[in-house]
């Protein structure tokens, strides 16, 4: 059976980089290109990922554009049996006009532009932030209420994606995306550790343990998103979930272990009388309070510029339940390599950070 082309949109976002690097290393595909708006050179790729990414066909584009698209698509005459959108907005908060340009523009246009060209598959990564907060794990098809602006353009997009005709799409909805090279998902409590570590303080957060945080690591998305593109089944819905029901308890004592500290919860009642009526506030004088220190720090060990941060957006504040079934791919014959997420696997994220001169060594 002849290898595919494979089209990878996003391509150097965290999910998208991994990707790519698992199909070079293990000689999957015919021909790969990368579509992004950024440039390997500029955005910190790992040693391993920028010696990879020296050999990919990348190209540099405004994938909302139906002209930029076009040329991503038709550049060099390849036709293309796999289109992986990693694309979008990865940022909480932002405008509707953000995100309709860089969310549903995005996923429309490509879309639209691999159903003309008879693409095999597309496949959409979406997010399991689109499900109605409960602590019932989410099935894929049970009730979407997303709670982030970002999660209602992704719906929305997902939505334009299933009206497109001729389009053999899969989407794909994960939960926390964790591992080496993760910015946004658990890093920030990794971070908030370290400037309580160096503070000597306990650290605290809102709600309680039980607040449901699940995970899948970055190897078993991208691991699924091969395995969708072989043998998942067209116009279905798949979320990504590992089984060790992730929350906020599991994590402090993950944390605690790692950096020595105290952890705590301000519990429910608390939390609701402290965010009724002014979220940002409380999101305004925790992310001052870890902000400066976490510089500081940063500034003693010699760290001039990094991408990390310990700052928690007021959206993911909120006492929404991120719980999530992941079970339905494992009937295609999928089996999670991290089914729980661990120390080991955080100390690993904390030493690929280290290893770039992002996270300040010696301070855990």
């Amino acid at each position: 059976m002849s290898k595919p082309n494979v089209l990878v949109l996003g391509g150097l976002g965290f999910i998208g980089r991994n990707l790519v690097a698992y199909l070079a290393e293990n000689n999957l595909a015919a021909h790969i290109r990368v579509a992004d708006k950024g440039l390997p050179a500029l955005v910190g790729l790992s040693e391993k990922h920028a010696a990879i990414f020296e050999k990919i066909d990348c190209k540099q584009a405004n994938l909302a554009r139906e002209q930029s698209t076009a040329k991503v698509f038709d550049d060099g005459g390849y036709k293309w049996d796999l289109v992986f959108n990693c694309a979008g907005e990865t940022k909480y908060s932002q405008t509707e006009e953000v995100y309709k340009e860089n969310i549903i523009d995005v996923s429309t246009t490509t879309a639209k532009a691999a159903a003309t060209r008879g693409v095999g598959r597309f496949i959409e990564i979406s997010t399991a932030q689109v499900y109605d907060a409960g602590k019932k794990a989410s099935g894929e098809d049970d009730k979407t209420k997303p709670w982030t602006k970002l999660a209602k353009a992704k719906l929305a997009a997902e939505e334009e994606i299933k009206k497109i005709s001729g389009l053999s799409w899969i989407i794909v909805r994960p939960a926390i995306v964790y591992g080496p090279g993760d910015i946004g998902g658990i890093t920030p409590r990794l971070i908030v550790a370290t400037v309580y570590k160096n503070l000597g303080e306990k650290m605290e957060f809102l709600w309680d343990k039980d607040l449901r945080l699940n995970t899948v690591h970055i190897e078993d998305v991208t691991l699924a998103l091969w395995h969708l593109s072989q043998k998942g089944v067209v116009a279905q819905t798949y979320n990504l979930a590992d089984s060790g029901d992730t929350d906020q308890g599991s994590i402090n004592k993950l944390l605690e272990s790692i950096f020595g500290i105290k952890t705590d919860f301000m519990g429910n009642m608390k939390s609701k009388l402290a965010t009724a009526i002014a979220m940002k506030m409380v999101a305004d004088t925790a992310n001052s309070n870890h902000l400066g220190p976490w510089s500081e720090l940063c500034k003693a060990k010699g760290i001039v510029n990094t991408p990390l941060t310990p700052y928690l957006d007021e959206e993911l504040l909120y006492s929404n339940s991120y719980s999530v079934d992941g079970n339905k791919i494992t009937g295609t014959g999928f089996t999670y390599k991290h089914p729980k997420m661990t120390e080991a696997h955080l100390r690993e994220v904390l030493t690929y950070f280290e290893n770039l001169g992002f996270f300040p060594k010696g301070t855990y």
